[in-house]
């Protein structure tokens, strides 16, 4: 029998697309191919939930599928009981700075903080709420104090670094809880967040000495990491994309500080010294391999992401690198796609389909003829045209495929990797091209 599509599912996955970004639900529809990369992330997520760490770049040229991969393996870490936060790098988010840049990325990935319950994002109250329920029954069965219950089990946290300020913020929302204080619950949720610009409207609103800042950005997802474990789930996966804009950085100093944060998160993946904790890193191969700006500009790093000599001259992948590039849709897969995209398009009901299998051919005949091999190498433009294609045969029934087809105009993607970010090194401050500080109201 036929399972239809939920109209919601299908015009989430049809606008997403048709805008070039990825849908976040029903992406089980929609997906093909790249079976052994996903099988290497599945072993990553297996070893995170039994204390491991793992740690991926990402790579693939723009519109390859990058996020939609990895968005695929969140889906997958939920279903294993992970809790995932992810965010996109952008100017204002980046894993170090000095003028709030980091605190903001930080802020970005609490408030999509997702748990298999809550896949859209917003679940750190939930979270903290899981924790603090079986902290209560934990202390009934005791006959102790909840309070002490929780400094108890997050004891091993009191060793990290802000970790004691931490547990007193968890036991701040239980008091909130206990005593009915909205405003308490609230400003726990919120120093969590790395909402907190100060530490005097820390200490005054929860009695603690420390805030969430961009200096203990990654020592704050680590503290993250174990808390989600002592709340029942199986650890954290940290998806950051659009790691480009690292690479469009112009202040060597910028990158440099960036550059060296990403080193001592690979290190402690690696060397294990971080626990139930993953990261997921999604960037062009300009981000990688630029040896004037990309990550090889940092030797450390070279060493430690270069290619497997043995691979590449066998000619094959290893995929248990560090850096995974994503390999291009062959053009069978990406028939396959079109084919998922069409019986999404019609709801899952094989009777309204509007083209037939020979107008994919026909289609995919056209792209390759329009932009070559830039039709499976970067899906992206091929799936919008396809899309508007149904869309208006939808619309004009009387239309016939075969008039539509030739005259689809398909552009290659172009990636503006020359657009760089100018950057104030003494201020953090981002600058236009003309030297001048954005003017903001």
């Amino acid at each position: 029998m036929e399972k239809r599509i939920r109209l919601k599912e299908r015009d989430a996955i049809i606008q997403s697309l048709k805008s070039g970004v990825t849908p976040k639900i029903g992406i089980q529809h929609i997906q093909v191919g790249r079976s052994n990369e996903v099988k290497a992330l599945y072993k990553d997520i297996e070893r995170i939930s039994q204390g491991g760490a793992a740690f991926r770049l990402i790579i693939g040229d723009y519109g390859s599928g990058k996020t939609f991969f990895l968005s695929v393996v969140r889906s997958i870490a939920l279903e294993k009981k992970l809790v995932t936060v992810n965010a996109d790098l952008s100017p204002d988010r980046r894993v170090h700075a000095s003028s709030g840049q980091a605190r903001n990325l930080y802020s970005e990935l609490m408030r999509n903080l997702a748990t298999r319950n809550k896949p859209d994002g917003n679940a750190l109250a939930s979270v903290v709420e899981r924790f603090v329920t079986q902290a209560r029954k934990e202390a009934a069965e005791k006959n102790t104090d909840v309070s002490t219950v929780i400094h108890q089990k997050l004891a091993s946290l009191s060793e990290l670094v802000g970790g004691y300020d931490f547990a007193k913020v968890i036991d701040a929302y239980w008091n909130g809880h206990e005593q009915d204080n909205e405003e308490l619950k609230s400003n726990a949720i919120r120093w969590l967040r790395a909402e907190y610009t100060t530490k005097t409207d820390a200490r005054r609103d929860l009695d603690v000495r420390t805030i969430i800042s961009d200096n203990s950005f990654y020592d704050a997802l680590k503290l993250m990491s174990l808390f989600v474990r002592q709340a029942g789930y199986e650890g954290l996966l940290v998806n950051l994309d659009e790691m480009v804009n690292l690479y469009k950085l112009s202040s060597t100093q910028a990158r440099t500080s960036n550059y060296e944060q990403i080193l001592r998160i690979l290190n402690d993946c690696l060397q294990g010294s971080a626990e139930y904790l993953g990261f997921l890193l999604g960037g062009t191969p300009e981000f990688l391999l630029d040896p004037r700006r990309g990550l090889y500009s940092y030797e450390a790093l070279q060493s430690r992401l270069a290619e497997n000599s043995f691979a590449q001259r066998a000619g094959v992948i290893d995929y248990s690198s560090p850096a995974l590039h994503l390999a291009s849709l062959t053009p069978e897969e990406l028939y396959i796609l079109l084919k998922n995209l069409r019986h999404v398009f019609a709801e899952g009901d094989t009777s309204k389909y509007l083209v037939p299998d020979d107008a994919l051919k026909a289609f995919l005949h056209h792209c390759s003829q329009t932009i070559g091999d830039a039709y499976f190498r970067t899906p992206r433009n091929t799936i919008k045209a396809f899309l508007d294609m149904l869309a208006v045969l939808e619309q004009n029934p009387s239309m016939q495929w075969s008039q539509l087809v030739q005259s689809i105009a398909i552009k290659d993607d172009r990636p503006s990797d020359t657009d760089e970010i100018m950057v104030d090194e003494e201020t953090g401050e981002i600058l236009n091209s003309d030297g001048l500080a954005d003017f903001k109201l």
